[in-house]
């Protein structure tokens, strides 16, 4: 019987990049860096640089040459004027990105990301591919850390779910055993109390009621979709790659 330590936080400004320096973490941010990211890598991006700012962005988009370089993200749902990209995943086509790679800044998922630059391997993780990690992380049996990427700082029920979610796989696999924190176990109950009608949860939290007024509601149902997308992006060095060893299993 192996025992895993599930740590969780519910937002980035919960812990520091020195407390994370050479664990396992799982940064999730379900609307939307997760489900793009996951996206743009399976549609054959070649590697997604996350930045925590539009003028580092701009700055490293200028230092790097070719019309292989594209510049993706969002401030306040939209896109950021000048970039060839927002933060839809349904704009990351194989057309658009296959090859390419992608200096990525969000207003949350890769402020997360960036926190996380001193782990051992970074994951990332929405219910796109949430049994991909889910199988990823049972095979390493190794204790890891979620970051949830929250809202402007803030609580976000969709990260905690998908958490929440994470965790349940785990607990059913009665090879496992976790000790969860009580913010893990909160998300686990989460997950049980609103895990039931996913896309019915994402059209009615906070943030998706505002991707609605802004015009991407088609965005819920994409990041709502369980397993619909079985890749395993990782953050090493300075960017967000494939993990080519993934097992690509769903539950």
């Amino acid at each position: 019987m192996i025992t895993m330590r599930v740590d969780l936080f519910f937002t980035p400004g919960q812990t520091d990049e020195m407390s994370l320096r050479g664990k396992t973490v799982v940064m999730i941010d379900v609307l939307r860096a997760s489900t793009t990211i996951a996206t743009a890598l399976r549609n054959g991006a070649k590697e997604i640089i996350p930045v925590a700012t539009v003028e580092s962005a701009v700055k490293l988009s200028g230092n790097l040459f070719g019309d292989v370089i594209l510049l993706g993200g969002e401030r306040n749902g939209k896109m950021i004027e000048g970039f060839h990209l927002g933060n839809s995943p349904s704009e990351y086509t194989e057309e658009r990105v296959k090859g390419k790679s992608i200096i990525f800044s969000s207003t949350n998922g890769s402020q997360a990301m960036v926190k996380a630059r001193f782990a051992r391997e970074m994951l990332v993780c929405g219910f796109v591919n949430i049994s991909t990690v889910a199988a990823f992380l049972r095979d390493a049996e190794r204790d890891f850390v979620v970051v949830c990427a929250g809202s402007n700082g803030m609580f976000s029920l969709e990260d905690a779910v998908a958490a929440g979610l994470l965790i349940q796989k785990l607990a059913d696999d009665r090879h496992l055993t976790l000790e969860l924190s009580d913010a893990a176990l909160a998300a686990q109950c989460l997950y049980k109390a609103f895990g039931r009608g996913i896309p019915k949860m994402l059209r009615s939290v906070e943030h998706g009621r505002y991707l609605t007024q802004i015009g991407y509601e088609a965005d819920l149902a994409l990041c709502a979709a369980v397993d619909t997308v079985p890749v395993l992006p990782e953050f090493a060095g300075s960017v967000v790659k494939l993990r080519r060893d993934a097992e690509k299993t769903e539950d």
